[in-house]
């Protein structure tokens, strides 16, 4: 298909991943797609099936990224669009009755994750000279709110490494924190169950959010911006 994109996306197996697979794959472009869940990574491959592709992997184990990287490199080639969305929520609770394990996961799945998955990925793109990288942020990477201290923590984190990136990345690319907004998902009711129901779906989200993300290029390398 003409104009057809490679996109790699991570965590598509639920919520606001799940929903750009969808949105991508209809269009006609390649996902190339991971998540940690067996089960639901198998439901994804039997959906989408050839040329679109998923594994099963955790972000934080970066020999196993750098495995996923070069096989996609390998037999699909270079994303035109890499998209880092895999996260976690914390429970809400004050920052000190966070239990040390949880903070851990957290920062090794939002920081950590994203950072093994451009390791993986940057330098083909950049040898090309050309591709956009989208990290995930949050409006709780711009403001905070109590009770989820260390989400706002990685996703401020976020928003720093993703604009350092762009001062690194050749003429020709993009790096990019996204706000994607409050969206009805598991994480949103993990933090604020009572309220969530009243914000747009995934899948409505995604209608929006898919051909926002194909607009995306070189001109707004360095931009911190939001799906409005």
């Amino acid at each position: 298909m003409a104009n057809s994109r490679i996109i790699v996306i991570t965590g598509a197996t639920r919520g606001l991943g799940r929903a750009l697979v969808s949105q991508f794959a209809a269009a006609g472009h390649t996902v190339v797609g991971c998540g940690r869940n067996e089960k639901h990574v198998a439901e994804l491959a039997a959906a989408f099936p050839s040329p679109h592709r998923f594994t099963a992997l955790d972000v934080c184990e970066g020999a196993s990224v750098a495995l996923w990287a070069n096989s996609t490199l390998t037999k699909v080639g270079p994303p035109d669009l890499l998209i880092n969305n895999a996260a976690l929520m914390n429970t809400p609770a004050p920052l000190w009755d966070v239990p040390v394990e949880q903070f851990d996961a957290i920062v090794d799945v939002n920081i950590k994750g994203v950072a093994n998955v451009i390791r993986a990925f940057a330098p083909a793109m950049v040898e090309r000279k050309a591709g956009v990288i989208v990290n995930l942020s949050s409006g709780w990477g711009r403001s905070t709110s109590p009770e989820v201290a260390p989400y706002c923590a990685t996703k401020y984190a976020i928003e720093g490494l993703t604009l350092a990136l762009a001062q690194e990345l050749p003429k020709g690319m993009a790096a990019i924190p996204l706000n994607p907004g409050v969206i009805d998902t598991d994480m949103l009711r993990q933090a604020w169950s009572d309220g969530a129901s009243a914000y747009p779906k995934a899948e409505a989200w995604a209608r929006r959010a898919a051909p926002f993300l194909l607009a995306l290029g070189a001109n707004d390398n360095g931009r911190s911006l939001s799906v409005s």
